[in-house]
C-alpha cells in the first residue's frame, strides 16, 4: 500500500476518534455505550469515554455511533458515504480483541475503505434517491472485509461474510421529518454488523457469494437494479492500483456534507462581513440534486430547524448562522444558537435552484448569490467543496479540526498522546498503547 494511502488512513482515523471525543464530551450520540456497558461481556476493546473494555462487536457499536454522532467525520463524495466512523471502529476492535499490530490494523483499515467506497460508486446517488443510507447498507461491507483480514479469514470464509453483510445492511432516511438524531446510529449498527459478520462467518455460517450482484442482491433489493445493469467491472479492475482513501474528504463544518460548498461561499461571497436580515433582499443558493431532499425541503421546515440536529440538515439555517456570525462550528448547532431570532429571519430569505455542476458526484459542489438591499451583489461558488481532494486541507488542517474536537470534548490532555501513537501506528507492535490512551482520557 503506497506511503500517501498509508498517510492519508492515519489521518482520517485520528479524524474519527477526534470527533467521537468530541461527542463524548459533549454528551452526544451515547446511547450506543450505554446500551453496549450495560449488556457487558468479555472484555476486548475500548470504547471512548469508558474505563472498562467491551466485546468487540459492542465496543464497534458505541464508538461507531459516537464518532458519527456530530456530523462531523469525514465523507467520500462519490459514493456518498461516510466512511471511517464505520470502518475504523470495527477494525479497531477487532485488531484489539486479536492482538493485531498497527500496521496490520491499518491495512485493514484501508481495505475496508477501498470497499465501502467502491460499492457506493457503482450505484452513485441511488440509495440516496429510495431513502437509504449508503454510510450503513455499503459500510457495513468495509467493515466485515476489514474484520475479515484482521481474523485472518480464507477466502471462501471472507466471502461467506460478505454475504452475511449483505442480510444486516440497513438503514433509512426517515430521521429527516422529525429532525430526530438517529442517523450516528447507522454508522455503529454497520460497524457492528461487520464484526458479527465476519465472526459467524468464522464460526462456519454460509452466506451467498453473489450477495451484490445477484437477482435479490443489494443492488437489486436497494436500488431496484436488475442483475448485470450495475458495472461493478469497472470498480474492481484496478483495486489496488486505484486508491479512494486519499479521495475521502474532511469536515470543515458539523454539519452535513452536502451543504458545505455552499457555506464555503458564503463565506467567501461575505468576505468577513456580518449581514443581518435587514440588510439582505434575498439568499439563492445553487446546489446539486443530492442536496435538496436532505437539506433544502421542505423549504419552509428548513428554514426554521426544531432541533439542533435538525438544524445539521438546514442550508438556510447553516447559511444564515456563517453570514450572521462569520463562522459555523460545533456552537452553533446548540439548542440556543439554533433557536436565535436573527438568524431565523436570515434563513427565511434563503431559497434554492438545482443545478448541474460538472463535478458532481466526485465532489460536493455548491453556489451562493447574494443580493443586498444596498444594491450590491455578492456571489461565489466551490465546485469542489473545502478538505475534498481537488480542494485540500494540509496536515496542519486536519490536527487543528482534531485539537479543536478534543477541547471542545474536555480531552485536551489526550491530544498530543492520540497524535503521536495514531501517526506512527504504522511502526507499533500492537494496539496497546492506543487502547491506554483511549482508556485514559
Amino acid at each position: 500500500m503506497p506511503d500517501d494511502v498509508v498517510d492519508a488512513a492515519k489521518l482520517h482515523l485520528l479524524d474519527t476518534l477526534g470527533c467521537g471525543l468530541a461527542a463524548d464530551g459533549l454528551g452526544v450520540a451515547t446511547e450506543a455505550r450505554q446500551t453496549a456497558a450495560r449488556t457487558g461481556g468479555r472484555a476486548e476493546a475500548s470504547v471512548l469515554g469508558l474505563d472498562d473494555a467491551l466485546p468487540a462487536a459492542s465496543a464497534a457499536f458505541a464508538n461507531g455511533m459516537l464518532c458519527h454522532g456530530l456530523d462531523f467525520d469525514d465523507t467520500h463524495a462519490a459514493s456518498a458515504s461516510h466512511v471511517s466512523t464505520v470502518v475504523c471502529p470495527a477494525a479497531l476492535a477487532v485488531a484489539q480483541s486479536v492482538g493485531a499490530s498497527g500496521a496490520e490494523t491499518l491495512a485493514a483499515i484501508i481495505v475496508g475503505n477501498e470497499v465501502v467506497t467502491r460499492v457506493g460508486m457503482a450505484a452513485p446517488t441511488e440509495f440516496h434517491r429510495r431513502g437509504f443510507h449508503p454510510t450503513s447498507v455499503c459500510g457495513v461491507f468495509g467493515a466485515t472485509l476489514a474484520a475479515s483480514r484482521l481474523l485472518g479469514l480464507d477466502l471462501p470464509t471472507a466471502t461467506s461474510a460478505m454475504g452475511l453483510a449483505g442480510s444486516l445492511a440497513s438503514g433509512i432516511f426517515a430521521y429527516l421529518d422529525e429532525g430526530t438524531p438517529t442517523k450516528p446510529l447507522h454508522a455503529g449498527w454497520a460497524a457492528q454488523a461487520g464484526v458479527h459478520a465476519a465472526s459467524l462467518a468464522a464460526a462456519g455460517a454460509a452466506g451467498p457469494g453473489s450477495v451484490l450482484e445477484a437477482k435479490f442482491g443489494l443492488y437489486h433489493a436497494f436500488v431496484g437494479r436488475e442483475p448485470g445493469d450495475v458495472d461493478l467491472a469497472t470498480q474492481l479492475a484496478d483495486l489496488g492500483s486505484r486508491w479512494e482513501t486519499p479521495r475521502i474528504a474532511y469536515k470543515p463544518y458539523p454539519a452535513c456534507h452536502a451543504m458545505h460548498a455552499v457555506v464555503g461561499a458564503a463565506r467567501e461571497a461575505s468576505a468577513g462581513r456580518r449581514l443581518q436580515a435587514a440588510e439582505v433582499t434575498s439568499i439563492v443558493a445553487e446546489v446539486p440534486e443530492i442536496a435538496v431532499d436532505l437539506v433544502l425541503e421542505p423549504l419552509a421546515a428548513k428554514r426554521r430547524p426544531r432541533t439542533e440536529y435538525e438544524a445539521k440538515f438546514s442550508l438556510p439555517y447553516s447559511v444564515a448562522a456563517m453570514l450572521a456570525r462569520g463562522e459555523l462550528g460545533l456552537a452553533d448547532y446548540e439548542q440556543a444558537a439554533v433557536t436565535d431570532g436573527p438568524v431565523l429571519e436570515l434563513a427565511g430569505k434563503v431559497g434554492y435552484v438545482e443545478r448541474q455542476f460538472p463535478t458532481y458526484p466526485q465532489a460536493l459542489p455548491g453556489a451562493i448569490e447574494l443580493r443586498l438591499a444596498s444594491g450590491e451583489t455578492l456571489r461565489a461558488e466551490q465546485p469542489y467543496q473545502e478538505a475534498s481532494p481537488e480542494n485540500p486541507w494540509i496536515r496542519d488542517d486536519v490536527l487543528a479540526k482534531f485539537r479543536g474536537n478534543l477541547r471542545a470534548g474536555g480531552h485536551s490532555g489526550a491530544g498530543a498522546p492520540l497524535e503521536e501513537i495514531v501517526l506512527s501506528l504504522e511502526s507499533q507492535a500492537s494496539l496497546a498503547s492506543l487502547r491506554e490512551a483511549l482508556l485514559v482520557q
